[in-house]
């Protein structure tokens, strides 16, 4: 119980954030007008959401303007409903993340128990803004071959890579995680925004599309290129909205894995195992997960509602390091060292700074060489050991030396 409170509690909480969330939300707007083109002030616009019900009522202005903002990315449908005409209904109506969607109503005069069906997509003219956007859904993502694992295809994060979908528009040079060029602007100046929030990855500049979220997760990506408005500032060479999939009227999910393994792969050409087979290099990933969304149904009734939806990604993989490095030849492990010095009959490595020739000479007189081990018990040294000796009538006597 704990733990269901506290994803509830989490869930509450997270409901304000995602309202004020407003940089990957859409707006419906247009005039209404009747049959002569004389607008219509005081008409009852309601704009419901196909897959959850959640509506959004507004009302014409004295120009018969309506607007309906910060609408989640889906399909739409629309009513118009003012006494002494026709009731307007309008479905099939897909709003896209960052998208402004002029609907102009037209109401005919008759009964409020007359309805006029229109069901027809909205027009691709943009006639409200001035930008230029891309917009990708998740299963365009997943359609077409560029989501890929690993370093190679993803970047540094391993996990299929949203951004991957850079590579299908226009004007634009991209390396995952690395290069993200935008019209000539210089590289990573992009931003990149989830549910309107900073998601820009601020700690390492050349990576700054690191902090990427789950493919599965998300419901669109809106690709602002060019003269978008002033509230998508604080970004140089192109916009990334992001906009998440969310909890509906009906549970939905999915379950993935998607892996790679050496068995799967073509030998490399003119080798052998040893086994009469083509070397395979050992290669393995495994990118796996899954998604839940629906309602939440003691949080849901009437025109409550309340939704959840949850995600988890996990990538695992599996490499062999290659790397150079030093052990001891036999001569050194049977206690044989003189390749290390000139004097021993095999040239070391001047150009590391040893001098092959001798540094200096024992108390014997014989040469000492840099680097140069020898056995401290077969070769000698020389010492020196000092008496006095006190005869009367003599000033002194000099020390005799003896030689081992």
């Amino acid at each position: 119980m704990r733990i269901i409170a506290s994803a509830v509690l989490c869930l509450l909480l997270m409901v304000p954030v995602l309202g004020f969330s407003q940089a990957a939300t859409g707006t419906i707007t247009g005039t209404v007008s009747d049959t002569s083109g004389a607008v219509i002030p005081g008409v009852s616009i309601e704009v419901r959401n196909s897959d959850t019900g959640i509506t959004f009522s507004t009302v014409t202005t004295e120009t018969g303007n309506y607007a309906a903002p910060n609408l989640l990315p889906g399909s739409y449908a629309i009513t118009a409903a003012l006494f002494g005409f026709k009731k307007y209904e309008r479905t099939g109506l897909t709003l896209a993340a960052a998208q402004t969607v002029r609907l102009d109503v037209s109401l005919e005069v008759g009964g409020q128990g007359e309805t006029v069906e229109v069901r027809l997509e909205a027009s691709l003219l943009k006639t409200e803004t001035g930008d230029v956007a891309n917009n990708f859904t998740v299963e365009q993502l997943q359609d077409l071959p560029i989501l890929g694992i690993g370093n190679a295809n993803a970047g540094s994060s391993g996990v299929r890579n949203p951004y991957n979908a850079t590579q299908l528009i226009p004007g634009v040079s991209y390396t995952a995680n690395s290069v993200m060029i935008v019209n000539g602007a210089p590289s990573n100046t992009a931003a990149y925004r989830i549910e309107g929030m900073d998601n820009t990855n601020h700690t390492v500049n050349f990576a700054l599309q690191e902090n990427q979220p789950s493919a599965d997760a998300i419901q669109e990506v809106a690709v602002q290129t060019s003269n978008y408005a002033p509230e998508f500032g604080t970004a140089g060479g192109g916009l990334f909205n992001v906009t998440m999939k969310s909890g509906t009227s009906q549970f939905h999910g999915t379950v993935y894995e998607y892996f790679v393994n050496e068995a799967l792969n073509a030998g490399s050409a003119f080798t052998t195992d040893g086994n009469g087979h083509l070397e395979r290099p050992r290669n393995r990933r495994n990118d796996f997960g899954g998604t839940l969304g629906g309602p939440i149904p003691f949080l849901t009734k009437g025109d409550r509602k309340t939704f959840f939806f949850f995600s988890i990604e996990r990538f695992k993989e599996s490499t062999q390091l290659n790397f150079n490095d030093t052990v001891p030849t036999l001569a050194y492990r049977n206690g044989d060292f003189s390749a290390i010095s000139p004097n021993g009959g095999a040239s070391f490595n001047p150009s590391l700074g040893i001098p092959t020739n001798p540094i200096g000479t024992d108390a014997l007189g014989r040469s000492i060489f840099a680097n140069e081990i020898y056995d401290p018990g077969t070769r000698g040294t020389t010492s020196v050991r000092s008496h006095h000796s006190v005869c009367k009538g003599s000033v002194g006597a000099r020390p005799a030396a003896d030689e081992q």
